[in-house]
């Protein structure tokens, strides 16, 4: 018999006390995920603004990258924060390919006037 104290995981702490209508969480899903000015834009595969992170799926890549603790306790805050505010339990992973997704996108769109090659100067000249 094994002597180890079995402590709930924060899946179990933060999980949903109210269990959502299937039928309703369906419609809200479809019609959140369609941005108002792109709902009459042709689809386009190729688009940038259609990059999304791969999500939950079975990845056959890995690639390690070290941070800080403290860019480690932003991810966790976010993760908590989509948890609290919308509902949305993701794991860190899926929170940080969504988040290359963006940045790669805003990348191909906008080139020298991106976030990330603003923020990529900031850090080389300061």
């Amino acid at each position: 018999m094994s002597r180890r104290v079995s402590l709930p995981t924060a899946d179990d702490l933060f999980r949903p006390t109210v269990v959502p209508d299937p039928v309703e969480d369906a419609a809200a899903t479809a019609t959140s995920d369609v941005a108002p000015e792109a709902a009459d834009a042709p689809a386009d595969a190729d688009s940038p603004a259609k990059a999304t992170g791969s999500g939950r799926v079975k990845h056959d890549e890995k690639m390690t990258v070290y941070i800080t603790s403290d860019e480690l306790l932003d991810i966790e805050h976010a993760r908590l924060s989509l948890r609290r505010s919308h509902g949305l339990g993701v794991d860190r992973g899926r929170l940080v390919r969504a988040a290359v997704a963006i940045a790669l996108a805003d990348f191909e769109l906008n080139g020298d006037e991106s976030v990330l090659v603003q923020r990529l100067t900031e850090q080389a000249s300061g």
